[in-house]
């Protein structure tokens, strides 16, 4: 791993140790194991997993072939070593996947095992060039909205049940029961193991769950078709992601990348992401789980990762209770997500994401918006204009939710070098009225989009060198933002468009704007002023 990921970030971070595996391999095939596609070889990987652990460690091949098994159990010093050739196919058989005490979605719960677990282990690693399937399509469920009608068809001939309009395929009766009863993938209302094990089809593993653990490396193999998410590193310490192909169909339920969890001192660098959820997510535990649990995910560097198909590129959130600091995100390339780079949240949460650096990312096609704070995720924001004519400002700070341990605090970002063409919209940050967005500084920024973007609820926003140019506008709209300054800043409609108004500002509680360092280009209007806006808080 190059020293020089560790120059220049903006936080002291030890250097990642790759874990080191003594010089002893065995060939699963020594252990029974046969490559037809057909035989289960789960006790063939678990005697060679174990004869190894015994002999002090070393490295388990799964060498040229198809390989069906169940779950993968792994063990310290054990090094799973996946050859060119080689892939590995987990079996579409829940028996053989016990319920196991685990996290999901932050929440503490029951879950079905993964089918590659390991808990409390040092030196651990994944590598090789084979692949390994988590045979997701028999785990979870589908729109037929998300599917052309070829692959319809074969879902619907596979088995499975549809849902009483037939425009959803669910694996078993049981995951439609279920899915109809609860309104989330973690059931709030079951506590014991037996209380999950009637509903155990619907509780749909992560692909690869390593927690509690140290000096953890993947390196090298592919990893599709996940029945959940796909790496779900958790509480664990020297995690190391490099070389990846992970790929799941853009239509996968919670088909996540990798989802990095309470923990610390991880490198994530050369890998490509086609996924039906988040590409690379960092997460810290949900609402009250999250924070008694009280692990951020802190000293993170991640660079030079390709991200396809996918809800966002880089994000942080919705889960990040524990908190979420340190991270470092360089030298990237988003073709076609959904939005790059992500931050997102909501009342109820708490936790604070600071000490965020991202620079040097490069976009193309985004689906909505490059840059995307949301701190009312999944539930209902207000609307976004405040143009009555008088306001009570008094009343309306007493309408407040109280500023609590449940508040998410997103502060101290910088976000520079930041490249995107022909997104929908240029970009969004909506903070808390409560609590807004801190201390974001936007630098050297180039965006062409259909849509202007907005900020709201935000303090200490700066933004340097920026050019946003979209064929709608506003271009920019503000709605009760707090302490901004632009310097070398342009906004312009593109010479084709209808041209409209370059900067909107609403909001009884704007304050200090310096728009002195503002051009426009092509624009009917260059700045529109709500009627409830102080005029002394704006500096032209």
């Amino acid at each position: 791993m190059p020293d020089s990921f560790y120059e220049g970030i903006s936080f002291d971070m030890p250097k990642v140790p790759v874990p080191e595996f003594p010089d002893y391999s065995v060939n699963i095939e020594e252990f029974g194991a046969v490559p037809d596609g057909n035989t289960l070889n789960t006790e063939a990987f678990r005697k060679a997993i174990a004869h190894v652990a015994e002999q002090g460690g070393g490295r388990v091949v799964i060498p040229q072939g198809i390989w069906k098994t169940g779950p993968i159990t792994l063990q310290s010093n054990i090094n799973l070593h996946a050859e060119k050739g080689a892939l590995v196919i987990f079996s579409g058989d829940k028996e053989l996947y016990p319920l196991v005490d685990t996290s999901f979605e932050g929440l503490d719960t029951w879950r079905v095992m993964s089918p590659i677990y390991g808990k409390g282990l040092t030196n651990v690693a994944i590598t090789g060039e084979g692949i390994f399937d988590g045979s997701g399509h028999t785990w979870r469920g589908v729109n037929k909205s998300d599917m052309n009608e070829y692959q319809w068809e074969e879902q619907v001939v596979s088995g499975g049940v549809l849902s009483e309009d037939g425009e959803t395929w669910y694996p078993s009766e049981e995951y439609r029961l279920s899915h109809q009863k609860f309104d989330s993938n973690v059931p709030a209302d079951l506590e014991t193991r037996e209380d999950h094990q009637p509903y155990k089809d619907f509780l749909r593993p992560v692909m690869v769950s390593i927690r509690e653990s140290k000096n953890v490396l993947f390196d090298g193999p592919t990893f599709q078709n996940s029945p959940a998410w796909m790496l779900h590193p958790l509480m664990s310490e020297n995690v190391i992601i490099r070389n990846l192909t992970v790929r799941n169909p853009e239509y996968s339920w919670n088909g996540d990348g990798v989802d990095l969890e309470s923990s610390k001192n991880a490198v994530i660098y050369n890998n490509s992401f086609d996924v039906g959820d988040d590409a690379i997510c960092i997460k810290s535990g949900k609402n009250e789980d999250g924070r008694r649990r009280g692990i951020p995910t802190e000293n993170v560097i991640i660079r030079e990762n390709t991200v396809y198909k996918a809800h966002g590129g880089f994000v942080v959130g919705s889960e990040m209770s524990g908190g979420v600091r340190n991270i470092a995100v360089s030298d990237m390339n988003f073709i076609g997500t959904d939005t790059g780079i992500r931050f997102k949240s909501t009342r109820g949460r708490g936790g604070v994401v600071e000490n965020i650096d991202i620079h040097n990312i490069y976009m193309q096609d985004i689906v909505t918006e490059p840059l995307r704070f949301n701190l009312y995720y999944g539930g209902e924001a207000p609307s976004p204009d405040q143009n009555a004519e008088v306001v009570d400002k008094e009343a309306i700070r007493k309408q407040l939710p109280e500023v609590t341990e449940e508040t998410p605090q997103f502060r101290n970002i910088r976000i520079r070098n930041i490249y995107s063409y022909d997104s929908e919209t240029a970009l969004w940050i909506q903070g808390l009225p409560e609590m807004n967005v801190q201390n974001v500084s936007i630098e050297n920024v180039e965006f062409t989009s259909d849509r202007g973007g907005m900020i709201m609820d935000a303090d200490q926003i700066s933004m340097k060198n920026v050019d946003v140019r979209v064929s709608h506008g506003p271009i920019l709209y503000l709605n009760n933002v707090h302490n901004l300054g632009l310097e070398e800043v342009t906004l312009g409609y593109e010479e084709s468009a209808d041209a409209g108004t370059g900067l909107r500002i609403v909001g009884p509680f704007t304050e200090a704007l310096d728009l002195s360092g503002i051009s426009f280009t092509n624009t009917s209007e260059n700045l529109s002023v709500g009627p409830n806006v102080e005029e002394t808080e704006i500096v032209k």
